[in-house]
This record gives structure tokens, C-alpha cells and sequence, in this order.
């Protein structure tokens, strides 16, 4: 029997203009593209699984719609699961962003907290918390993730690195596209 796996679903694209910070920015994703989204993950998915979501609406507007084509999933909420908070930042143009605050969250990525949010080693420690509980009730059964980029670039990071605190330099972790997941044995 295969080692159950974790799914990284990248919700679909944001209504956002090009070019604006968001992280916690609670935003709407595209509704056709969402659509989309949840007919080929409705498709590719096994006939079992487990189905948590971050409680950002561009999260659980995907949620929805898998549950709408598969109506025998349960959806959970799980906090743990959102993308960074950029504070401050959030909504801002990031071309309109202090250069110096900028080198700063690039010279300590894992300690700075950008726009007075989140520092990537508190999102680390959630999303490694929110692994753990994964890991902790892996049966036969996949778990799947309706999250964003940042999660799945730090699960992949705990993946490969746990353990180690990241330079921005290293920071080039696969993120899915919008729409779209990747695959793990968690």
C-alpha cells in the first residue's frame, strides 16, 4: 500500500491588481479560475481524504467548490494554515515599500517581521506544528491543504531543511501556481 500523502493546493488567483503585497489580505480569488481549480483537484484526488483549509476566503472559495463536486469531504479550518502577515505591508504596492525596511527583512528573513507582522520563523513553527498534527493522524488516507505559496514553501523547506533557519539566498522553495498543488509524503 502507498505511504499516504500530503496535497499543497495553492488557492486560485486573488482578485488584486499586479504588483500589491498580500499575505493575510483577506481577498477574493477569481471565481472562474476557482472553478477550474476545483474540477481538476475534484478529478485528481483519491476517493479518501482528509481536507483542511486556511480561513482566508481565497481558501475556503476553493473549499467550497470541491465539496460542492464532492460532496462526501468534510472541510476543516486551520489557522495555522495562512499565508505570512506582512503587516503593515499588506495592500501596499511593494515597489512603494521602504527600500531599507526591504534589505532589512532580506538580510534576517527568519527573524525580521516584515511590515511588524509575521517573521518566516513564526510561520515555520505553525506550519511545522500544523505538519506534526498531519504526521500524528496519518492513516491510509491523504490530507489535503487548500492554502497559498507560503505554506507549501515552508513545508518543503521543513522537508528538506528542518532544523536550519533560512538566508534569503536559500529562500527559493517550489510553490505551486495559483490553482494548482504539489505533493508530499508527509
Amino acid at each position: 500500500m502507498a505511504s499516504p500523502r500530503l496535497w499543497l493546493v495553492r488557492h486560485a488567483a486573488p482578485l488584486v491588481a499586479p504588483g500589491i503585497c498580500y499575505g493575510r489580505l483577506d481577498l477574493r480569488a477569481d471565481d472562474q479560475a476557482t472553478q477550474q481549480a476545483a474540477q481538476a483537484l475534484a478529478r485528481a484526488l483519491p476517493p479518501r481524504v482528509r481536507l483542511f483549509s486556511s480561513p482566508l476566503q481565497r481558501c475556503t472559495q476553493l473549499a467550497q467548490a470541491l465539496r460542492v463536486l464532492r460532496p462526501e469531504l468534510h472541510c476543516e479550518e486551520d489557522a495555522r494554515l495562512q499565508e505570512m502577515d506582512f503587516g503593515q505591508w499588506e495592500g501596499r504596492p511593494w515597489n512603494d515599500l521602504p527600500r531599507a525596511e526591504l534589505d532589512a527583512w532580506a538580510q534576517d528573513l527568519n527573524g525580521y517581521a516584515p511590515g511588524g507582522g509575521e517573521p518566516l520563523a513564526a510561520m515555520l513553527a505553525r506550519v511545522q506544528a500544523a505538519l506534526e498534527d498531519t504526521r500524528q493522524r496519518a492513516s491510509a488516507q491523504d490530507t489535503v491543504w487548500i492554502s497559498h505559496a507560503g505554506v507549501a514553501r515552508c513545508v518543503h523547506w521543513l522537508q528538506q531543511q528542518a532544523g536550519q533557519a533560512p538566508t534569503s539566498a536559500q529562500w527559493t522553495q517550489a510553490a505551486p501556481a495559483p490553482g494548482e498543488w504539489l505533493t508530499f509524503l508527509p
